[in-house]
């Protein structure tokens, strides 16, 4: 057997400590922002390419015009990535913590999640506003559950 670490299986300690990282709240929670934060790079970049609404200067060269929409579609691009990757990275996380807790795998915890992460991201508007996004983020939550799991 070879004593290489890259080439010789785990052991049952090794896997047992990468199985206690990857279930931990917080690599999900880290991951899923990274994860959501490539989703909203791509999607922020295919959505300013079809919606531009900065005002072309058409006195200017065609270089600078077209360095001008690609700086407009990088900033969108980077807004959308920040956006996701902080909203999966508070679903994700709140998730597993109200998971871990009920000890259980059901749609409430998908509808607990998605109130905690609306509410938290509609801070800013109050508590109108938070009992708005709580109520938005669980119903969407649970529709994707829902969906998700139906043929279970």
């Amino acid at each position: 057997m070879s004593s290489n670490p890259f080439t010789r299986p785990p052991s049952q300690d090794e896997r047992a400590a990468a199985s206690k990282v990857t279930d931990s709240c917080a690599f999900k929670a880290g991951f899923s922002g990274v994860a959501g934060y490539g989703i909203g790079l791509v999607f922020g970049l295919v959505l300013s390419g079809i919606e531009f609404s900065s005002p072309v200067d058409t006195s200017a060269s065609t270089k600078q015009q077209i360095k001008t929409v690609f700086r407009d579609m990088g900033t969108k691009s980077l807004s959308s990535a920040k956006n996701f990757a902080i909203m999966a990275a508070i679903y994700s996380g709140s998730e597993c913590m109200i998971e871990s807790y009920r000890a259980k795998n059901d749609i409430y915890n998908s509808i607990a999640a998605g109130c905690v992460t609306g509410g938290t991201l509609a801070v800013k508007t109050g508590p109108r506003g938070m009992a708005m996004g709580c109520a938005g983020f669980a119903a969407f939550s649970a529709a994707i559950d829902w969906y998700m799991h139906k043929d279970d």
